[in-house]
């Protein structure tokens, strides 16, 4: 978001005269009359305007001996300080000058021009402050409606957005911060309205072209987008092809759906992300038949893909074939056990970069300060099993242990019990795996680890006669995880997008 920095204080656009007069305080130009340059402000702002920045300070630090309490001398400092890049000795002045006149605009505005350029959250108040002297001040407003962005309050930013006016209509990156906050508001109409805005400013830039259709997606105009795609659409340009798919399918014509979805595979037969949604259309219209053999093709392609497996194996349980649903099922969670993680423990292990001995490092650094804390426990004990724990081992020990504890301390907590089951499955005690499932899968239904591990425990033991239904419940999560997945990634081809620009 490098170009939203470039939103200026209208102090800027002449510095020096801005602190030289009181006419230049309503953005006029500094003339320095022959008499006034005679004098030590004079003169002084005569070197600023002429660029002459060392003579400015050097003026100014006999100046400010004589008068230390003069907040116009300070504030020049600060403007001579911030036209040589010395941001921090800048602040220091403008700082100074703001004890001595708490409402002097200048020293406000260089102030909140130096925070806001590092991207600083200080620079808020300071821009509120000079928002409460100038409220129609809109480069305020817009720099202000920046910052609430970059920090998450997309509350706060779109007010201050819906302020800007006209201002934002050359800035790109603004109006990518200004849709993204909408976006993510669930305010989409008004987000497609600000995304054709920034179309227009760029209308043959593919990119540009693709976030907007996939707003307008978001919006359910699938129509729209299909418009806005037109004219980028060509053999071999698959993601454009992916997106043109998912309208199709939106706007009811499923057939154009399939055949441009195909078009995508073709262009670019190793994306695993094209199969998973052909899987998906072809779910939604009952040709399963048809999506296992496009999955398999996948497959045969990327043999180690386990979201593939997963997809067909979805598609084999809904044509009754619960041997290969199974080991499509048992294949993914070999070549991923983090699909038997859950989305607590997934979280922490994410937020250490998929390091996941950096992340058992700060779960059992906080369990010793809350040693009885059944989420620390039990993702303690997923974690471990993560990194490969074997029955026997002290590792494995420990997993039992803090799975067993989170269990006693909360009975309620089914990931917990899920944990516990697959490692009663390691040490073969089915039974026990069993009950661990039925419980979580009782407090959470949509606990989809511990159906898995159901259906391992109840084939181990010869149950066989629940195993096709649980199979059918699992391929229903399995399918409403990636509806919902593709809806995010939607949300994220958003933000990524707008971030590229």
């Amino acid at each position: 978001m490098t170009a939203v920095l470039r939103i200026r204080m209208s102090f800027a656009k002449a510095l020096a005269g801005l602190l030289a007069t009181v006419a230049l305080l309503s953005g006029l130009p500094l003339r320095v009359s022959a008499q006034a340059s005679e004098n030590r402000v004079g003169a002084i702002a005569a070197a600023l305007e002429n660029h002459q920045f060392g003579r400015a300070l050097a003026l100014l630090d006999s100046a400010l001996q004589e008068s230390p309490n003069d907040s116009q001398l300070w504030a020049m400092q600060g403007a001579a300080y911030a036209a040589e890049h010395k941001s921090k000795e800048a602040l220091v002045s403008f700082h100074q000058a703001l004890q001595i006149s708490p409402e002097y605009l200048p020293a406000l505005q260089g102030a909140a021009q130096i925070e806001y350029d590092a991207g600083n959250a200080a620079a808020i108040p300071l821009i509120q402050h000079v928002l409460r002297l100038r409220p129609e001040d809109r480069t305020g407003q817009a720099m202000l409606a920046v910052l609430e962005y970059r920090r998450g309050d997309c509350g706060a930013a779109v007010v201050h957005f819906q302020k800007v006016g006209r201002l934002l209509d050359s800035q790109l990156s603004a109006l990518h911060a200004y849709g993204i906050c909408l976006v993510r508001l669930k305010q989409l109409g008004r987000a497609v309205a600000v995304f054709q805005q920034a179309l227009a400013l760029r209308p043959n830039d593919t990119e540009e072209r693709r976030l907007l259709a996939a707003v307008q997606l978001m919006a359910h105009e699938p129509k729209e987008a299909l418009v806005t795609l037109r004219q980028l659409l060509n053999p071999g340009d698959a993601a454009t092809l992916d997106l043109a798919a998912s309208a199709y399918e939106d706007a009811d014509d499923t057939a154009q759906a399939v055949t441009t979805l195909q078009k995508a595979i073709v262009a670019d037969p190793n994306n695993v992300n094209l199969y998973l949604d052909f899987a998906h259309l072809c779910y939604a219209h009952n040709s399963f038949q048809v999506g296992v053999n496009a999955v398999s093709d996948g497959i045969d392609l990327q043999p180690n893909a386990a979201p593939l497996y997963l997809a067909r194996g979805v598609l084999y349980v809904q044509l009754g074939q619960y041997d290969k649903a199974e080991a499509d099922f048992d294949k993914a969670y070999e070549l991923d056990p983090r699909q038997s993680l859950s989305s607590a423990a997934l979280a922490v292990a994410a937020a250490q970069e998929s390091d996941f001995d950096r992340a058992l490092t700060r779960v059992q650094s906080k369990l010793k300060r809350k040693s009885a804390d059944p989420l620390l426990l039990y993702l303690q004990a997923d974690l471990l099993l993560q990194k490969g724990a074997r029955p026997g081992s002290p590792e494995f020990q420990l997993a039992m242990r803090s799975a067993k504890r989170a269990v006693a301390l909360n009975p309620k907590l089914a990931e917990a019990r899920g944990v516990l089951a697959k490692l009663d499955l390691q040490l073969g005690q089915y039974n026990d795996a069993i009950e661990q499932c039925r419980k979580a899968l009782t407090d959470d239904p949509k606990n989809q680890a511990a159906m898995y591990h159901l259906i391992q425990a109840l084939r181990k033991v010869g149950k066989n006669e629940e195993i096709p239904e649980l199979l059918k419940r699992l391929a229903k999560l399995r399918e409403q995880a990636a509806r919902e997945e593709g809806q995010r990634n939607r949300y994220k081809l958003v933000e990524e997008q707008s971030r590229e620009q």
